[in-house]
């Protein structure tokens, strides 16, 4: 049973799947016994050594009963219960060999072409591609003998014996030849899907090893989305190729064979099924094109579509923050529309090309006959139901021919998109020298460096730098932003390309990014990442990154799981967990990139002193900074401007000289001045007495946002939980559903109707042959020869037409199914709440929208239409048989019964199998996804080779189940292969032992031809329908994502809905406020009460984790209260539609987003504002000048994630956003935490002028940024501890604010040395 998955409507059909198959057998029963015996011999011989080389639970199956397969039915499935593959399977032993055939051919894998990428992947494979190619020649063989002897077999019914004992030779002929058929068929493609499997494994891992070693610029030619579906999708259809290795020459093999028996049988005739043979394969050429061609725009649109629903999932929470989400709903909804438009061009192409190949035999016979009546050739039964039966089996290389076309065409696409990708450029390895650790005492040193991210354009990113940092140096970096410092830190780890100059590194190197990169995993995992675990160290480095508080805080202390991306982390706490990270490395070069921005001033200070200059105070450290503070203890500061150093030196001298760095200074200054007028210059007494008290810092309460309160009794749980798959059978509702989700299932009946005609019409038209043409050419035949033409001919169109209706209705019904479950899944995607997205990994929801969604676009349709389509015709030729020979009931019920059980004894396993795929294959992606965003910190630590090891893990882990799930179904088949044997050759007997003349030999013979499929048929019923439940699970899987319980809604009914005005004040109003994250998580606000005045500037200041962003998230209802309620302009927000409160309110969130697009899409994705106003507010947040230099102005791109602007240039778009919206509310999240000083003064002059009347809610790092304000709150622990203005506050001593308040200014005074010398 060939089981080959294509696109075309009963692709699913198998070798035999045709109404007619012969048996099998040789003429001459001598010979035939001697070959038998021979091939026996070899295949004993040949499975114990098979078996003795591979993996023993892995090889025998196939004869001894499978070991999972029996276990499956004891218990459900686990990874772990799976055998772990052979050497030769397994990527971590394939892998290293192939990698180095292929480098040997190419010289360099970015040389790489698809031809040599085949050569090395078919070399890798070659001995069991040549074995599979022997088991395909001998099965083929096999395969034929029957349609070779059916004509004897007549005659033998009708009394013509030519020897003694003829019939039984006959019948052992047949019944061997059909083992031998089963036993060559399950061997070959038990292999090949081994071959495909380690295709699609060893590509798959030099995808990932590709991303590892890419170029900037490369890198921004294709997303992360598309690197990932060349993973998922191009790796996965290699693999599937396999199957279809040998097709080419099988299909020439057949013909040939098919020509000699039709020649035997009818001549001349022969020549006339040859030509039209060959006119209907030519006849799909340009059908395959144009499927080619259709296939290529629809990945092109997945691809597109993948990318911005990955881009859309990253940043959810700004979308529902600004009630954007339905906008980029409605986005994706239109790339599905274009990618509808080529899915249904594909489906209604392949509809064709079904009904061409089912017209085809059909066709053929019509001819064939047609020429024997022109020239004369007599015609009798056993020769015609010969000639039909050779011509069934001719069916199989012409239909598969199409399928073969468009395999080879989808995998050529798909091998060129892998090729051309691992020939995008390397990163340039010649960049840095490194120089050995200890041998220099320089450890940076750049001579004339010229370094540019993009080689073609005219001005590089960085201009004549020269640079020397020796070993031990603290190097500061400053400047505005976007004047190149993070880009100075990607030199020196080699990211930038280097267009002239020297940089020399001696030393190894820990870099902490400017915006964190943690894993999916334990924070454990997370700071040792790849070292051994040295207790003292690992304390020493939780000590200094004061981590010990957020962990005895979280549950599970450091085996906390950490969500993807780090989302159960506050921002402060995943910056502390990346510098753990780097100082657990113990490297000799420290590079870091603005890590204290996003802590608050009193952690900030602390990481300085105790990680730059307690821990790593031997080390070079290279450090980027916003915070004027920490540039004194330096021993040299670069002062940056326009990608060039303006100015370096130590603070002092820079003080005198420094005209860029006096604007930063100055900035800062004014800042402070602020600060001491408030206080009346008192600060700076107070700060001898509280240098004691800051020397314990690390004592200080740092509360994370999983807050675990004195009360025991609180509910625990992991944020991210275990995927759930669902268990046991997949229930008959998911069918129904499926079915009838299309016009209410109204095409079902019209499809099943065509289905029974085309059946019926096709016996009819065998059965007219057969009845009307005579025994032999002495008896006279019933009636004219252009009569049986005639009609035929006319049963022959029929039948086509018929399929052409069925395959067209199918396409309809799928494609809508398809249409309709998308845009529902989508729909439920986009309107859940904020915590479904926190605690789903987004590769989890990914998987549904590319895998499933595939599955359901082309394959299940096809999948549920073959089931029931092979279901009537088993109806069908049970009908046939009863007319002839009732007696095989006999045996053919305890056949179904048995071959039922065994159905039902293999499908639990297979299921589960099938289920373990799925749940394996999501985090192959999340790696890999996970590994190309933090490509360059894994880079500037040295582990590629531990992430490759990983990825190889876990692509074998993808494998097992995917290998076992192939055993599996080939231990069914061959089961069923006997006992199809078996009941075959019990009605042979049966009909050489009745005397001659008590039925008509020709109905016999049509009778024997329809028998022998009988038992193939029912293989096949079983086999569509364990395929079918493997399938539906895609359906099920996307369902599940249509239950998740929604957001309240976005817009009530017109009387509830507020005015247009509101809110016209802004007082926000607070009462005994109590939120959670999750019913299974601690409070994080214990009963808040307080009032926001309207038009009042409040300040929210706290440690990290204190719930300052969650008392955001519940203002803007990301987060619904538990208790308590937030009432604006007396009205609470609990009542009001979400669209309603979130249009009304502004936000500044804490990572500054961008969306692929253009500048206006980022300010004004709802297309609300005219070009005028939104110049107007790029002028006011200072980026109008920047935007009118760029070539497209308001047109002009923004890559994925905005990463062609600089992190302040995109905390200022955010700005510009807000001044768009002009609410009456707004919320600055730590909004200024990415930019430097001046900036960050510009952004507070912007809001002071344009929202004087509005009440503005400020949390912040800086303190300065509060002073003005009127009101500052503090929190803690998720309780307020002091609600007052400024004043107040800073004029009673003992207020946790002025403490606050007098460290920050004692910072900025930089007592540092002094506190590090004592």
């Amino acid at each position: 049973m060939k089981v080959k998955t294509s696109r075309f409507a009963d692709d699913y059909r198998p070798k035999w799947s045709f109404e007619v198959v012969m048996p099998h057998q040789t003429y001459d029963g001598d010979r035939v016994s001697f070959c038998v015996g021979l091939f026996f011999c070899y295949v004993g011989y040949f499975v114990r050594n098979e078996s003795d080389e591979g993996d023993r639970t892995i090889q025998e199956p196939l004869l001894n009963g499978d070991t999972h397969v029996a276990f499956g039915n004891k218990k459900t499935l686990d990874l772990e219960d799976i055998p772990q593959l052979d050497s030769g399977d397994s990527v971590v032993g394939a892998f290293p060999t192939f990698r180095d055939k292929l480098e040997a051919d190419c010289g360099a894998v970015n040389r790489v072409t698809t031809f040599k990428l085949v050569k090395s992947l078919l070399i890798s494979a070659w001995k069991e591609i040549l074995f599979t190619a022997f088991l395909a020649l001998l099965n083929t063989l096999a395969s034929y003998v029957g349609p070779y002897l059916i004509d004897s077999f007549v005659q033998y019914l009708d009394g013509r014996r030519l020897y003694e004992n003829q019939g039984y030779v006959l019948v052992s002929a047949f019944f061997i030849a059909k083992l031998v058929e089963c036993l060559t068929q399950r061997h070959w493609f038990f292999r090949l899907q081994q071959i495909g499997l380690r295709f699609r494994a060893l590509l798959v891992t030099m995808i990932y090893n590709k991303a590892l070693t890419l170029s900037c610029q490369s890198r921004q030619c294709n997303t992360s989305g598309e690197i990932i579906n060349f993973m998922t999708v191009d790796a996965e259809r290699v693999g599937v190729f396999s199957w279809y290795i040998h097709d080419l020459w099988l299909v020439v093999l057949q013909v040939t064979l098919a020509l000699f028996i039709l020649y035997k049988n009818l001549g001349l005739a022969s020549i006339a099924a040859f030509v039209t043979t060959v006119i209907v394969m030519l006849a799909n050429v340009p059908l395959g094109s144009l499927q080619e061609k259709f296939q290529n725009k629809l990945m092109e649109s997945k691809d597109t579509r993948m990318k911005t629903t990955s881009e859309i999932l990253r940043n959810m929470r700004i979308l529902k923050l600004q009630g954007w989400e339905m906008k980029f709903l409605s986005k994706i909804t239109e790339l599905r529309d274009a990618e509808q438009g080529w899915l249904k061009k594909f489906l209604y192409t392949s509809a064709l090309t079904t009904f061409v190949f089912w017209g085809a035999p059909t066709l053929v016979s019509v001819v064939t006959f047609g020429t024997c009546m022109l020239i004369g050739i007599p015609l009798e039964s056993g020769k015609i139901l010969s000639a039909l039966a050779t011509i069934r089996i001719l069916q199989e290389p012409i239909y598969n021919l199409p399928d073969f076309i468009s395999m080879i065409a989808q995998t050529k696409v798909s091998l060129d998109r892998i090729a051309s990708f691992l020939r995008l450029d390397d990163l340039q390895s010649d960049v840095v020298e490194k120089l050995p650790p200890g041998s220099s005492d320089t450890a940076i040193e750049v001579v004339d460096g010229n370094f540019s991210w993009d080689l073609s354009s005219p001005n590089p990113t960085l201009q004549n730098i020269n640079l020397r940092v020796f070993q031990g140096m603290k190097v500061a970096v400053c400047g505005t932003v976007g004047s190149g410092k993070s880009t100075l830190l990607s030199c020196v780890l080699g990211e930038v390309p280097k267009i002239s100059g020297v940089l020399k590194v001696c030393g190894t190197k820990a870099y902490v990014a400017q915006s964190p990169w943690i894993q999916s995993g334990k924070i454990e995992d997370n700071i040792l990442f790849g070292e051994h675990m040295v207790r003292e160290r690992y304390e020493k480095v939780l000590e200094a990154c004061s981590l010990k508080k957020d962990l005895e805080i979280l549950s599970f202390g450091d085996q906390t799981v950490i969500g993807e991306r780090g989302i159960n982390l506050s921002g402060g706490q995943k910056q502390r967990i990346q510098i753990a990270r780097a100082l657990y490395q113990d490297a000799d070069i420290y590079l870091f990139d603005d890590p204290f921005s996003a802590v608050d001033a009193h952690t900030g200070s602390h990481l300085f002193k105790e990680c730059l200059l307690g821990v790593l105070s031997s080390k070079t450290v290279v450090y980027v900074t916003h915070q004027v503070e920490f540039l004194p203890t330096a021993d040299l500061i670069l002062v940056m401007k326009d990608g060039k150093i303006t100015q370096s030196g130590k603070y002092a001298d820079l003080l005198n000289i420094g005209t860029d760095f006096m604007e930063l200074i100055g900035a800062h200054r004014e800042a402070l001045s602020t600060l001491e007028s408030f206080d009346g210059g008192k600060t700076s007494n107070e700060i001898s007495t509280l240098e004691k008290e800051v020397n314990i810092s690390g004592d200080h309460e740092e509360v994370n946002k999983d807050e675990k309160n004195g009360d025991k009794g609180e509910p625990k749980g992991q944020l991210v939980q275990e995927e759930e798959r669902e268990k046991g059978k997949v229930g008959f509702s998911v069918y129904w559903k499926y079915i009838t989700t299309a016009y209410g299932g109204a095409l079902v009946p019209f499809i099943l109707l065509a289905q029974i005609l085309f059946q019926a019409l096709q016996i009819g038209s065998n059965y007219w042959m057969a009845w009307a043409t005579p025994i032999s050419a002495d008896v006279e035949a019933p009636v004219e020869g252009t009569t049986l033409i005639e009609v035929y001919v006319g049963l022959a169109i029929g039948s086509s037409l018929c399929i052409l209706v069925r395959a067209l209705l199918l396409v309809t019904a799928g494609y809508k199914t398809a249409t309709i479950l998308f845009n529902k899944m989508h729909l439920c995607i986009f309107r859940a709440p904020m915590s479904f997205f926190d605690s789903t990994p987004s590769g989890r929801i990914l998987n549904r929208a590319s895998t499933d969604q595939s599955a359901v676009d082309t394959d299940i349709p096809y999948q549920i239409g073959s089931f029931a389509f092979s279901l009537i015709q088993l109806v069908g030729i049970i009908m046939v048989m009863s007319q002839v020979a009732w007696q095989v009931f006999i045996v053919f019920v305890p056949v179904i019964a048995v071959s039922i059980w065994y159905q039902r004894y293999y499908l639990p396993s297979a299921r589960e199998l099938s289920r373990l795929c799925g749940v394996c294959k999501a985090p192959i992606i999340q790696h890999f996804a996970e590994t190309i965003s933090g490509a360059s910190t894994i880079r500037s630590f040295n582990q590629q080779s531990r992430f490759h090891e990983t990825n190889m893990k876990l692509t074998d882990g993808y494998s097992r189940p995917k290998f076992s799930i192939a055993a599996a179904m080939e231990w069914l088949c061959i089961r069923l292969d006997m006992l199809s044997a078996f009941t075959f050759a019990f009605s042979l007997i049966f009909l050489i032992s009745i005397p001659p003349g008590i039925i008509n030999p020709g109905i016999a013979g049509l009778a024997v031809t329809y028998g022998l499929n009988l038992n193939m048929i029912q293989a096949w019923v079983i086999w569509n329908l364990c395929n079918l439940e493997n399938k539906i699970i895609s359906v099920e899987r996307m369902l599940q994502y249509t239950t998740i319980p929604s957001e309240p809604p976005l817009v009530l009914e017109e009387e509830k809905r507020p005015d247009p005005s509101w809110p016209a004040y802004g007082e926000v109003d607070i009462r005994n406020l109590q939120v959670r994250y999750a019913p299974h998580l601690p409070l994080v606000l214990r009963g808040l009460t307080c009032t926001f005045r309207g038009g009042l500037k409040t300040g929210i200041v706290g440690r990290t984790g204190s719930g300052k962003s969650t008392l955001i998230q519940t203002l803007f209802r990301l987060v619904e209260p538990t208790a308590g309620e937030v009432i604006i302009d007396s009205i609470n927000i609990s009542t009001i539609g979400l669209h309603d409160l979130r249009s009304r309110l502004s936000i500044i969130p804490q990572d500054p987003t961008m969306f692929e697009g253009t500048v206006r899409s980022n300010l004004d994705p709802l297309e609300e504002y005219t070009d005028e106003q939104i110049w107007e507010a790029l002028d006011k947040c200072q980026l109008g000048d920047e935007v009118r230099r760029k070539e497209g102005k308001l047109d002009s791109s923004v890559s994925e994630n905005g990463e062609n602007w600089s992190m302040g240039q995109r905390q200022l778009v955010c700005l510009g956003r807000v001044l768009l919206k002009k609410s009456k509310i707004l919320v600055l999240d730590e909004a200024t935490a990415s930019v430097d000083t001046a900036t960050d003064n510009l952004i507070q002059q912007t809001l002071r002028q344009h929202f004087t009347d509005s009440t503005v809610i400020t949390i912040a790092h800086r303190i300065t940024s509060v002073l003005d304000s009127d009101m500052v709150l503090l929190l803690s622990q998720g309780l307020i501890e002091e609600y007052d203005s400024p004043t107040t506050l800073l004029e009673n001593k003992s207020s946790s604010f002025s403490k606050l308040v007098a460290e920050y200014t004692m910072r900025s005074n930089s007592n540092f040395e002094k506190s590090v010398d004592h």
